[in-house]
């Protein structure tokens, strides 16, 4: 248990179940992935990573491993900050919950009143909802002009295209993953809470929840000496790349960046323990399947047990037989990311890389396995609050 981080209630804002005084299942857990961590992500040579692992309201354990920069000598730490990619969609999907809650607007009202650059083809049967944007039910291609978030255009110079284009369905109809369509968020975000999407995100969610070390955008990443630098694969190795600005243009899908601590306060929240600041209700409605997403059901970790999947707001549910996951990944040049909770069982997990690296969903994919394994585990966890509330089909 030496490799694996252990700090104290002060450091972190939490209250931490040291693995000594975590229950056996709690700390068999956390030894078995720990030791997997860190054979897998040196097998494939992956320069630096971190990982947090979160039951019942504390954290049972935080490793990282390897250091910022390939070449380099300072070690990732509890503090590192990585790019997190489209995990940020989890963040944006639970603001707007919350702010739907509270009668800012509903989610089935039309975005183009929120965004009225951004217009459909006026032969659509109807108009693209709030809850369509958080939802990935737009019925356009897959992605459509990420080509040119890459080229480095700006949101709103990409989004007023959308009305030339064809969908491949009418809004709501099928799935569909989207990167600037999801991004209409902050649109919504900024009309009813008269302040901009990054600015609410920062004052009812990260700080409030004590998430200090996470920031939006290209800059205050660049400004943190303690980044993870990021590493793109070639046919030698990891190479490292400067950070690039791509896909910060839409900070509500792709633009938060965030250690691992600060994403160990998240998972906690997001399993209920913060009703405080995220309301049940709000948890709930993020995680309610929306729309099924067959094309998960290929997916390379999970094809061999996942029974269905589905598209929440900002949050993807898989169903892995009788257990139920809520997760999102996160891919960007140079990094990766994955969060997946389980309210059953009242745990979650985070993992986060400075290479684009398959490891990470194979870490995912082991940890899981060993938890529905764990039948101790499962005695010892108490529903967390939101489970314990119901959550709706």
């Amino acid at each position: 248990m030496n490799a694996i981080v252990r700090m104290t209630a002060a450091v972190l804002g939490l209250a931490v179940a040291a693995a000594t005084h975590a229950a056996p299942a709690g700390r068999e857990l956390v030894d078995a992935f720990d030791a997997r961590f860190r054979t897998e992500l040196g097998e494939a040579g992956v320069p630096g990573a971190a990982y947090a692992i979160v039951h019942r309201g504390q954290l049972l354990g935080l490793g990282t491993y390897g250091s910022t920069e390939q070449a380099g000598t300072r070690a990732v730490d509890s503090s590192t900050v990585f790019r997190i990619a489209s995990v940020s969609k989890g963040f944006s999907g639970v603001l707007a919950a919350m702010l739907a809650a509270e009668g800012r607007f509903e989610l089935d009202q039309p975005v183009a009143a929120f965004s009225p650059t951004f217009t459909l083809k006026p032969t659509q049967p109807r108009k693209l909802t709030v809850e369509d944007v958080l939802g990935q039910r737009s019925g356009f291609v897959r992605n459509a002009y990420d080509n040119l978030i890459e080229a480095g255009l700006p949101r709103e110079e990409i989004l007023p295209r959308f009305r030339s284009l064809e969908p491949l369905c009418a809004p709501g109809a099928c799935y569909s993953y989207q990167n600037n369509i999801f991004s209409l968020i902050e649109d919504v975000v900024a009309e009813t809470a008269r302040h901009p999407w990054a600015q609410v995100m920062q004052e009812r969610i990260f700080t409030p929840l004590g998430i200090v070390g996470a920031s939006i955008g290209y800059q205050p990443f660049v400004a943190n000496d303690n980044r993870a630098e990021p590493h793109l694969k070639t046919r030698s190795g990891w190479r490292h790349v400067r950070p690039r600005t791509t896909y910060y243009q839409v900070p509500s899908a792709a633009g938060i960046n965030a250690g691992i601590v600060d994403m160990a306060q998240w998972a906690i929240a997001m399993l209920g323990h913060r009703p405080d600041v995220i309301p049940p209700d709000v948890i709930a409605e993020v995680t309610r399947p929306r729309i099924r997403t067959r094309n998960e059901m290929a997916n390379r970790h999970w094809r061999d047990i996942i029974t269905n999947a589905h598209y929440g707001l900002g949050w993807r549910v898989y169903e892995i037989g009788r257990h139920e996951l809520a997760l999102h990944g996160g891919w960007v040049a140079g990094y990766r990311a994955e969060i997946a909770l389980s309210h059953e069982l009242d745990l979650g997990i985070v993992i986060l890389a400075n290479a684009e690296t398959r490891a990470v969903s194979a870490l995912d994919r082991f940890f899981w396995d060993l938890a529905f394994e764990s039948p101790a585990l499962a005695r010892t966890a108490p529903a967390s609050p939101t489970a314990a509330a119901g959550t709706p089909e």
